[in-house]
């Protein structure tokens, strides 16, 4: 039982950091999926409504 908790002393910071890493990176993906959503729904509402935005080309400075 003493090689057990040696065992999850070594394995648990590892195991941990890894989870936060998933949890963040799992946000960053759930978060750029609604924002695409929600500029599809945008601009589905806005052709409806006939107008149209002006679109960017390639950057902020374009």
């Amino acid at each position: 039982m003493e090689n057990f908790w040696t065992y999850f002393e070594v394995l648990a910071p590892s195991i941990g950091v890894g989870l936060v890493f998933w949890l963040a990176i799992r946000a960053i993906f759930r978060a750029d999926r609604n924002e695409r959503a929600a500029e599809i729904q945008v601009r589905e509402e806005a052709s409806q409504q006939g107008v149209q935005r002006d679109e960017p080309t390639s950057g902020p400075h374009s």
